[in-house]
């Protein structure tokens, strides 16, 4: 029997929701239980794939082929779970089924209203496809207040009172302030949210209260009090050394354990072994390297959230701490460029984007890394770029480059028209909708033998997870492959190339995936691992 922990948050938003969840999912699994995550997000987009990352941060993709929130990769980066289709919606997606329901007659003539056929069509996805989970940990988005969450919240509520205590527990993520002027902390706006969240029928059953500051006892029960909680109900969530440092300091403080007392369930000692080893890497490293990442969002973090951690994850395998310097590529530009930026990088990375802004100077970063023997590593548009600028420095063609950025008489780069998902034909047209268009999901790729990369990963055969609409030109491979560029990963079929690497270069690796998705702190994907231990070597060069 699946029990549901909604988790909604209050004051104001960042406070780390998606985090919490994660967390306290690991530190379930981590006392034997089963656990599923799922995020309901407010806004009116079917899913994030058409959003700018400067607006909603990076755009997570799961192996079967869905666009969702970043807060699905804390997810599967803390508790291993592969997120699906099923464990993000949104209200765009909510109402979108629901008119063409409406269109077809399937309502029969009744009035289409919030209540009932949006909250029912909510709680139809919360309750659906959890397997044998033991736990359902449901994110609410946004903040208790916003117009937006409302339908949520009702949906929450009402599931809430249909399954009973024993099958549902409400967690409200708080602020605690720390006012400096006048040298306390303030509980009176964790009240008001709390009062905002019992406003709309909700009664929280878990505080957890983020602050920079120690929460005093006396500050916890009065927040108890005036919450109408136990004090032992109200948890500290300060910040930690590391974010997977986070399972730790939530099982020290009793939420775990405030959560299974509130079932009624077994409590056996959790083994948080891993994470101990996890944070003692990153807290205590053997050495340090610097990466330069030249891309385009770079002043939106959020934007490259999974590649920032994957690279964490890289350094955790081979002990080391990772400095990443975030270099916009529009700096390389123009007629003089200066790449003091990059002198100090012990390797550089070219991570996927869209558009033709800044393009010209991750071509520019490429040619650097590839000249002066720095370890390189192109994901997706960083893999494009490669074979632009080999195309164009190493093989005489000028004019290279790809049709995403409008006609180009040497489309080294193209829009992909057609490939094969499973035993079916994709195809997509220049005049399709942007949304859900791209090739996306988790594809299988066929690693040459004696390759870079087929080392690296110790297989034959590999799958990793795709968002891209533009691909490398298979008809300047027998070009690009003369000129000492190899193409070391096609698609089974042949027709798509995956993975190019120069062999006689220290490590020269462009992807057209996104490897980062897949990378785990107990589990750090071989490319981010090689990279990072690269770097090492190249550290100790310099």
């Amino acid at each position: 029997m699946t029990r549901f922990i909604f988790i909604t948050g209050g004051v104001v938003s960042s406070l780390g929701k998606g985090l919490a969840s994660a967390a306290l999912g690991a530190v379930l699994q981590a006392r034997g239980y089963k656990v599923r995550l799922r995020k309901l997000d407010p806004y009116l987009n079917v899913d994030p794939g058409t959003m700018s990352p400067y607006q909603h941060g990076e755009c997570y993709v799961t192996d079967d082929g869905a666009e969702t929130d970043l807060d699905l990769g804390h997810y599967e980066r803390f508790t291993g779970v592969p997120s699906r289709q099923s464990d993000n919606i949104t209200t765009g997606r909510i109402y979108s089924n629901i008119i063409a329901k409406e269109r077809r007659g399937d309502y029969l003539g009744a009035t289409v209203q919030v209540i009932p056929h949006v909250t029912d069509a909510i709680k139809e996805f919360v309750t659906a496809d959890l397997g044998d989970a033991d736990f359902l940990l449901c994110e609410v988005g946004g903040t208790v207040g916003d117009i937006e969450s409302l339908p949520f919240l009702e949906a929450i509520r009402q599931l809430g009172n249909e399954l009973g205590r024993e099958r549902a527990c409400f967690v409200h993520l708080t602020l605690v302030p720390w006012i400096a002027s006048a040298g306390e902390l303030k509980t009176k706006p964790t009240q008001h949210s709390v009062q905002q969240l019992q406003s709309v029928g909700i009664r929280c059953d878990i505080l957890l209260c983020r602050s920079e500051h120690d929460i005093p006892a006396s500050a916890r029960k009065k927040i108890a009090l005036f919450c109408n909680l136990r004090e032992e109900a109200v948890i500290p969530a300060l910040n930690a050394r590391s974010i997977y440092e986070v399972p730790i300091q939530y099982h020290r403080e009793g939420f775990d354990h405030e959560v299974l007392r509130h079932f009624g369930l077994p409590q056996p000692e959790p083994d948080l072994g891993r994470w101990t080893e996890i944070v003692r890497r990153v807290t205590q490293p053997e050495g340090e390297v610097e990466i330069a990442i030249v891309g385009k969002y770079t002043s939106l973090l959020d934007a490259y959230k999974s590649l920032n951690e994957a690279l964490t994850h890289g350094g955790i395998a081979n002990s080391v701490r990772v400095k990443l310097n975030w270099i916009e590529s529009e700096i390389f530009e123009g007629d003089a460029p200066n790449f003091d930026a990059l002198d100090g990088a012990h390797a550089i990375l070219v991570p996927g984007g869209f558009g033709e802004r800044g393009a010209e100077g991750k071509i520019r970063a490429v040619r650097y890394a590839r000249e002066k023997k720095v370890p390189y590593f192109g994901i997706c548009f960083g893999m494009q770029m490669a074979c632009i600028e080999a195309a164009r420095t190493l093989c005489g063609v000028a004019k290279a480059s790809t049709t995403e950025f409008g006609p180009t008489p040497e489309p080294v780069v193209g829009l992909l028209t057609e490939w094969v998902r499973g035993n079916s034909l994709e195809k997509r047209g220049v005049g399709d909708n942007m949304g859900g268009t791209m090739r996306l999901g988790a594809y299988d790729c066929d690693l040459a033998r004696g390759s870079i990369v087929a080392d690296i990963y110790g297989k034959s055969r590999i799958q990793e997870r795709h968002r891209h609409r533009y691909e490398v030109n298979i008809n300047y491979k027998p070009m690009l492959e003369k000129a000492g560029l190899r193409f070391s990963g096609m698609s089974p079929d042949g027709e798509l190339p995956e993975i190019v690497e120069i062999p006689d270069h220290p490590w020269f690796v462009g992807v057209q995936f996104h490897p980062e998705l897949k990378s785990k702190p107990f589990e750090p994907h071989p490319l981010f691992t090689s990279f990072v231990k690269a770097a090492v070597t190249q550290s100790r060069l310099v």
